[in-house]
């Protein structure tokens, strides 16, 4: 019986100290601790930069945005001036033409205006 647990006590304690980290694992240990650390610490600058960058072209694409809105405006408030002022306004939709199909763009138009 003594020898027995004398068996199983000889038994744990070399599994005990066979099981503890030497210092030089602990060091290696340490040292992937504090590169992965680095590695975070770099991806969340990288994403802060990123999220910088994206809100700056979100507000250029907000003033894009509402420059054109404020230019389609414009255009059409030019637009209905132009019919208004060549008499040209009734009441319905207007039909853009190109500039050639125009009377003033026309040869014939320009000939008759010569004589």
């Amino acid at each position: 019986m003594k020898r027995a647990i004398f068996g199983i006590f000889i038994t744990l304690l070399s599994g005990t100290v066979m099981g503890c980290a030497t210092s030089s694992h602990l060091s290696k240990v340490q040292e992937q601790q504090n590169q992965t650390a680095a590695k975070a610490e770099q991806a969340l600058q990288e994403a802060q930069s990123a999220m910088a960058t994206a809100e700056a072209a979100k507000r250029q694409a907000d003033a894009a945005n509402a420059a054109a809105t404020r230019a389609e405006i414009t255009a059409k408030a030019a637009t209905a001036a132009t019919n208004s002022a060549a008499g040209g306004a009734t009441g319905g939709p207007t039909m853009e033409t190109p500039a050639d199909q125009t009377p003033q763009g026309s040869g014939v138009f320009r000939k008759s205006m010569e004589k």
